[in-house]
């Protein structure tokens, strides 16, 4: 026998035994009966009576005499310092710990990918889950400018005329919510007479403008009358209820 090995006792062999197997100290305590810190004594003097600084070199040296093969496979001694079992119980926790790290990590990974997906399926507002509004149809009477250029020039007529319900009738609803006929009435009979008969009306400007809420048309035409005036005179049509309608006019 090894000098050194014949010095051990059975019970400090045994506590070799069991680390070369495997076991920590508390389940080699479980295992002999004994608690954790009789043991770790078993260890320390087996380690004094062989001369060495580790339990890992102790029990090696047991197996090489007695050539035992441990139950527990090779690799659970490795390269893991043993020292007492408190030393193994860490390496093992360690082993442990490093033996199921990638199914976490792996699950961990596979949760977060789960979450890239679902973040770019899940709307990142909840109004994005509305559908977009439809573009507004477009009207043909919004490109036909001659029509409405024809609407325009049929209202100033009607005022050339003194008619003022029928030009009046001939405005949008909210022109006519905002404005009684006696009050267009009233600024129409103080306006439009003084300027006499009506001399040339030439078109000169005709567009579509795209505001809210539908957009309109703004036509322009400049005008000429009997008592000298010459004026611009600017009508803005929306298309209401099927036709071109005024809502709103200014002279300058």
């Amino acid at each position: 026998m090894t000098a050194g090995l014949d010095a051990l006792t059975e019970k400090e062999k045994d506590a070799l035994r069991l680390l070369l197997r495997g076991h920590d100290a508390k389940s080699s305590a479980r295992e002999l009966g004994l608690s954790v810190h009789t043991v770790n004594e078993r260890l320390r003097e087996a380690r004094r009576k062989l001369g060495v600084t580790s339990s890992r070199e102790a029990a090696r040296r047991l197996l090489a005499e007695e050539g035992e093969t441990p139950e527990a496979p090779p690799e659970t001694l490795g390269d893991k310092a043993l020292g007492d079992a408190s030393e193994v119980a860490a390496a093992a926790g360690k082993a442990v710990s490093a033996t199921r790290r990638p199914p976490v990590l792996a699950t961990i990974g596979v949760l977060a990918m789960s979450l890239v997906l679902a973040a770019l399926l899940v709307p990142a507002s909840p109004l994005s889950v509305l559908p977009a509004a439809a573009p507004a149809p477009v009207l043909a009477a919004e490109t036909d400018a001659a029509a409405a250029a024809r609407a325009a020039e049929d209202f100033l007529k009607l005022v050339d005329e003194s008619r003022w319900a029928e030009s009046y009738a001939a405005t949008v609803a909210e022109f006519r919510r905002l404005n009684t006929l006696a009050v267009w009435s009233e600024v129409s009979e103080r306006a439009r007479p003084p300027l006499g008969k009506l001399l040339t009306r030439d078109l000169v400007g005709n567009e579509w403008v795209p505001a809210p809420p539908a957009g309109y048309r703004l036509i322009k035409f400049r005008s000429a009358y009997a008592n000298g005036t010459q004026q611009t005179e600017s009508l803005s049509l929306a298309w209401e209820d099927g036709a071109w309608k005024v809502a709103g006019i200014t002279f300058d």
